[in-house]
């Protein structure tokens, strides 16, 4: 996956059969069925791949239990089978994790017993293991730093876990082995239209050039997460939104806070959202609110308000009682809501395929668990709008890149999966890219360098953020490494020390609004 490629690719093309604008989860699952299908992508994204919402989720592959209590029982069935598929295609991404709801009223284990049961029933042969009623004995045991005054038992029951910006760009490898032509850093500036005033392709610019493009294609998908209104509006001044927008906000902390493989779900909190307290990569994540904002952002932050109902919901959960300056990182995601009288907590995560009289198709709302079916049925509109060949969908058994089964013995290179080993071998190849770039944190110099080469990093933030997840996972190691990996970008990248230097200083500006003050 080299960017000059890529971008020679969108030179030379004389026109494709679908150009989509936007580099997430929804983008990149169109780029891969549209790929795998056979037809001609390009794909471009205005900032990384992953940038926003992809890449700041609460790291679970699932179908839902608060939709099951909402009585959504279809989107909670498409979201348990595409769980099931993900894990199949996906399993050096993609595990199973036991989750422990604690009883503290009698009448607890009856009611999410059999809500659970239920959940394993909906899953049918796509189930990751029975839930079951646990002794109060039983759920200390799996969650040995759960508050023990007034527990009467509990329910363990089971559902996906996974690194969203890794499978991101898994996903963005496995529709460039496709075919596909997907340049990040290159913003859709407009569009072109044909005689009839249609929306006949995309012009863009390479961020880092200024070369401006001319994208033609036979059909255009705006699949833009909670931009999705503003790129409507590029077409369509008048355009009534679509979607409502609320944000979500993740602490994380260090592993003593959860000792256990299990983790810690809260069915019912005072915003009406669950509350997850989560094993990932070696450390807690603890979420998440939902929180009504009036428009997006790039780098949404988190409120105060926010921090202080994790902090003191988690706090009745656990026996420790975290505090700000236990937070290691805080990350906050921008949720695409299709618009309703409702309150954010209670909308609906279907999707929601709609078409503008320009012949503009947009694809929105949704979550990452159902990102495979969405991209189904926007190519399927896609081909009906754009009179494309009829091809049949083949994702529900596409082997995404790096698939390798029985990964975990890669230890912390599982999430590369296939490539771990080239990886490997850079470290084998030159010791200075062996060591970690800090040591609580297990990145080394050659996943660096790896990014660079071959997975189209273009920044420290690239590397630290979403190639690695050292941002996301202690905010404070990450401004440590930020040198060293400007460094190693600047050397594979063709640039000079003033570059990496600069580089340093823009991530570690960043890296400072993911710290509680």
């Amino acid at each position: 996956m080299k960017r000059e490629e890529m971008l020679q690719k969108l030179r030379s093309t004389k026109c494709f059969d679908i150009a989509i604008i936007g580099g997430g989860a929804t983008g990149m699952g169109v780029a891969v069925d549209a790929a795998a299908r056979g037809f001609s992508v390009a794909l471009v994204e205005a900032y990384d791949f992953g940038k926003g919402t992809s890449s700041r989720s609460t790291k679970l592959v699932h179908g839902g239990v608060r939709y099951l209590e909402q009585g959504n029982v279809p989107l909670v069935m498409s979201a348990l089978k595409e769980r099931g598929l993900l894990r199949r295609n996906a399993p050096h991404l993609v595990h199973d994790l036991a989750f422990v709801v604690p009883n503290y009223s009698w009448w607890e284990a009856p009611f999410y017993g059999i809500g659970l049961k239920l959940y394993d029933l909906l899953a049918g042969k796509y189930g990751f293991g029975a839930s079951k009623l646990l002794s109060r004995e039983e759920t200390l045991e799996r969650l040995p730093n759960l508050e023990s005054e007034g527990l009467t038992g509990g329910v363990v029951y089971y559902d996906g876990q996974f690194d969203d910006a890794r499978l991101l760009i898994h996903l963005a490898m496995t529709a460039a082995e496709h075919g596909a032509a997907l340049v990040n850093y290159c913003p859709a500036t407009g569009f072109t239209r044909d005689f009839e005033g249609f929306v006949s392709g995309l012009t863009a610019r390479d961020a880092e050039t200024g070369e401006e493009f001319t994208i033609p294609a036979r059909i255009v998908v705006n699949a833009t997460g909670v931009f999705t209104d503003t790129v409507r509006r590029m077409a369509e001044p008048d355009a009534e939104d679509l979607l409502v927008t609320s944000q979500g906000i993740h602490l994380v902390f260090d592993r003593s806070f959860l000792k256990a493989e299990s983790a810690l779900m809260v069915p019912r909190t005072s915003d009406g959202r669950v509350l997850f307290v989560i094993p990932w990569h070696g450390h807690a994540v603890a979420g998440t609110t939902d929180t009504p904002v009036e428009s997006p952002s790039l780098e949404p932050h988190a409120l105060e308000e926010e921090i202080e109902f994790i902090l003191e919901t988690a706090g009745r959960y656990l026996t420790r009682q975290p505090t700000r300056a236990d937070v290691l990182s805080v990350y906050v995601g921008l949720r695409p809501l299709v618009k309703s009288d409702g309150k954010t907590s209670a909308l609906s995560r279907d999707h929601l395929i709609h078409v503008d009289p320009t012949g503009l198709l947009t694809i929105t709302g949704g979550k990452w668990t159902t990102y495979r079916h969405m991209a189904e049925d926007c190519v399927d509109h896609a081909i009906t709008l754009g009179r494309l060949d009829e091809h049949p969908c083949p994702t529900k058994a596409l082997h995404i890149h790096g698939y390798m089964e029985n990964a975990e013995s890669l230890g912390d290179l599982q999430v590369y999966g296939a490539d771990a080993a080239a990886i490997q071998a850079l470290a084998a190849s030159d010791a200075t890219l062996a060591s970690q770039l800090h040591p609580s944190l297990p990145v080394i110099g050659a996943e660096i360098v790896w990014a660079a080469r071959e997975e189209m990093a273009r920044t420290v933030e690239d590397s630290l953020a979403r190639r690695t997840r050292a941002l996301f996972l202690n905010s404070k190691a990450a401004i440590v490494m930020a040198p060293r990996a400007a460094e190693l970008l600047a050397r594979e990248l063709g640039r000079n020390e003033a570059w990496a230097q600069e580089q340093a200083v823009v991530f570690c500006k960043l890296a400072a609004q993911y710290q509680v003050q």
